[in-house]
């Protein structure tokens, strides 16, 4: 059989391509996902359909605190699936009791909830917030303050307490009793009529809201405040805790505690999981019946968790995780002497935010096909999320790869 030249030298078909018009005839528009399909991942680099490599610092969205394929959490995960998956809350399951024991052991909560996402442990934290509120202060405590520019979720509760516009245009009516207060700001909470207050919820860094840390003077005011007033505090933890702020709560880094605490993301490292923690006399509120999720605290999530957890939590990985943060700083703060357009860079631990004068999205398009992910925090504000496990030698090529994207013409 014989084949012309054209055909026989013309390039492959990719499998991207393909797989992308795939997914755009049946997927929901969601998403503004970029046009790379994912197939396989090691460490801190993925690859595509194609055999393209990428230098991972999306994580998954601070998801993949271990990396890609992790040795002992794949043999978590494996030897669970091998004898149980899931049987419901209706009984108990030994992973999830482990999980519960090993996060109240280091840190100064006593009891946890286990549920399948962040959205779900803040649309939990909501309501055992206002049911702590109704049970000791009455049923006409039920105001929630959400920090402006935050973000919590895209559930109903957990979009109500969310303080950008962006994200609600079209869902309105919002549950109410949602007040917005200015974060950072201790006179805009004190405005507010306190003996309504429930709750107060904040994200000891702000995420989507373009990588902002709390200040430390407002966070101790607002602990304050909440036990003169018998007001839960609640801390949003989803994409800053689990080591990613380099302590394994980001609340550490401030020297205080919440009532509440908010994880998901990095919990699971890549395997859905949600949780809430709190204290006894929070916690306590809740009574057989009043809260649940069929899939939450399932054995194959939190095994999961528990690789996770076992591995962060150890004073040295969490040093390494400081040592390479400040890594990371100084290279990038090298990259803004260069480089006029970056007006600030922020953020704690591993997660880090770089601010531009100039729009990001066509810098991370850059990045990407020169075989780095980034993922955007509004529309001038990088989001750096490496995993944990991110090596010296990794974040090199990474800011290599930025300046190069920075470099071109724009």
């Amino acid at each position: 059989m014989t084949t012309s030249l054209a055909t026989e030298f013309s390039a492959p078909v990719s499998q991207q391509a393909s797989w992308v018009e795939r997914g755009k005839k049946v997927l929901m528009s969601t998403y503004a996902t970029q046009p790379v399909v994912l197939s396989e991942g090691q460490g801190s680099y993925v690859c595509d359909v194609d055999g393209k490599e990428y230098l991972d610092f999306a994580s998954g969205i601070a998801v993949s605190s271990l990396g890609h394929c992790h040795p002992g959490y794949v043999e978590a995960l494996t030897a669970q699936l091998q004898k149980l998956s899931h049987c419901s809350n209706l009984y108990y399951n030994q992973p999830s009791i482990e999980l519960a024991e090993v996060l109240v052991a280091n840190s100064a909560f006593d009891r946890a909830f286990f549920c399948n996402s962040g959205a779900e442990a803040i649309e939990g934290a909501l309501k055992l917030a206002r049911k702590y509120a109704g049970k000791t202060r009455g049923h006409g405590c039920t105001t929630i303050l959400t920090m402006s520019n935050s973000f919590h979720g895209r559930t109903y509760g957990a979009l109500s307490a969310t303080a950008q516009t962006k994200y609600q245009t079209g869902y309105h009516p919002l549950v109410p009793d949602f007040i917005t207060v200015e974060f950072n700001n201790i006179d805009s909470v004190l405005a507010t009529n306190l003996d309504t207050v429930a709750a107060i919820i904040i994200e000891p860094v702000q995420g989507e809201g373009g990588v902002h840390p709390v200040d430390g003077t407002f966070i101790k005011q607002l602990r304050a405040l909440c036990d003169e007033h018998q007001i839960v505090l609640i801390f949003d933890e989803i994409q800053c805790g689990v080591g990613r702020s380099g302590s394994f709560f980001a609340c550490e880094n401030f020297g205080i505690a919440p009532d509440i605490v908010a994880m998901a993301k990095g919990l699971g490292g890549g395997f859905p999981i949600g949780a809430i923690l709190a204290v006894e006399k929070v916690a306590s509120a809740f009574s057989p019946g009043d809260h649940g999720s069929t899939f939450g605290g399932n054995p194959l999530a939190t095994s999961a968790a528990l690789a996770c957890v076992n591995v962060i939590q150890t004073e040295q990985f969490l040093s390494a995780v400081k040592d390479k943060s400040a890594l990371l700083i100084a290279t990038l703060m090298e990259l803004q002497g260069k480089y006029p357009c970056i007006k600030a860079i922020r953020g704690l631990g591993l997660m880090l935010g770089v601010e531009l004068d100039i729009p990001v999205k066509p810098i991370i398009q850059k990045c990407a096909a020169a075989g780095l992910l980034l993922v955007g925090a509004g529309d001038y504000v990088i989001r750096l999320l490496p995993p944990l496990t991110v090596s010296e030698e990794e974040i090199a090529a990474a800011v290599k790869i930025l300046e190069q994207a920075l470099a071109a013409p724009q």
